[in-house]
């Protein structure tokens, strides 16, 4: 699998990444060793988690599997801290949460550091420099080699990142920012994706297959064995399943009929191949849909069914989105 650079540092990750969000909870432990070896033959290095992944269990799982099956030297571990479960708060960024937080990672991933810790999202009621001097602490005392966001919105990239610059030496470069994207949710094209750019971040999709309705399942039922019908997960899939969303399913479909490939491969390649994106973060609940996302590393879409694909699922920007001088 073709290697990427991670944003404007030496670090170098596998193009598609591996999530562990099904981990623990709707893949067992044999169907996540099965699918952690698949990727990891494929050449796969980047491998995705966060400490609240079934409370904990994905990042445990993880370990395990790395004591025997796949050398730890040879996986990008990324985990995630910041998010919390309490009925009051949704996310914590003190520097105090966040630490104890990595140390909890560190002993369920059985390791002494994680290639890359990030901020699950943006905390309103924690002061945005104490947030961040916790990524650093984290560098500085080895458990971290390099650090990112998940979630935050453009102006708030955009002040970490450019908080972080201000003091090369003493501060860590953000290396990503994970964040939903695929032709079904392109809103960070609007400010995220160019703050990014501009700061050397990174971009990590999630939920690149528009959270599975990319790949076409759901064009005229849903499958029982899908997310979309889980109890716990339907309502995740539920907004992509409009008109809107059905016609760039269409549209899709339609280019990988022309291809002779699969949806699924069409999707995917779109979002690899997007200025500014790493590595996609492939949310398989088994090694055979895996195995189909992996597929794609030979597929290059054709510039004239790129255009078209952007075309049919171009959101609406509006002022002040985009360059004043447009509109």
């Amino acid at each position: 699998m073709e290697q990427r650079h991670l944003g404007r540092t030496g670090l170098r990750v596998s193009r598609l990444g591996l999530g562990t969000l099904n981990w623990a909870r709707d893949t067992d432990e044999q169907e996540a060793a099965d699918q952690l070896k698949a990727f990891w033959e494929a050449g796969g290095t980047l491998v995705d988690t966060a400490d609240i992944y079934a409370d904990g269990g994905a990042e445990y799982l993880l370990g395990r599997l790395t004591e025997g099956l796949v050398p730890r030297e040879d996986l990008v571990i990324a985990t995630k801290a910041g998010s919390v479960l309490a009925a009051d708060r949704r996310v914590d960024g003190s520097r105090r949460h966040l630490l104890t937080a990595l140390d909890a990672s560190l002993e369920r991933l059985g390791t002494e550091y994680v290639d890359l810790w990030q901020l699950h999202a943006f905390d309103p009621h924690t002061p945005l420099e104490e947030t961040l001097q916790a990524l650093d602490l984290a560098v500085t005392s080895g458990r971290a080699r390099y650090v990112g966001l998940s979630n935050f919105s453009g102006w708030q990239l955009a002040k970490a990142g450019t908080w972080q610059l201000a003091a090369p030496g003493v501060r860590n470069r953000l290396a990503s920012t994970q964040m939903e994207y695929s032709l079904l949710q392109r809103g960070v094209e609007r400010e995220v994706l160019p703050a990014a750019l501009d700061l050397g971040m990174g971009l990590l999709p999630s939920s690149p297959l528009g959270r599975g309705v990319l790949t076409g399942k759901y064009r005229h039922a849903t499958p029982a064995d899908s997310r979309g019908a889980s109890e716990h997960l339907a309502p995740f899939v539920a907004p992509y399943l409009d008109e809107t969303a059905g016609r760039v399913v269409e549209a899709v479909t339609t280019a990988a009929d022309g291809l002779a490939v699969t949806p699924l491969q069409v999707a995917l390649s779109w979002v690899r191949d997007r200025p500014g994106v790493t590595a996609p973060i492939l949310g398989a609940r088994t090694e055979a849909q895996l195995r189909a996302a992996l597929s794609v590393e030979t597929l290059s879409l054709p510039d004239e069914i790129r255009r078209a694909l952007d075309d049919v699922s171009a959101p609406v920007h509006h002022y002040p989105d985009h360059d004043w001088s447009t509109l």
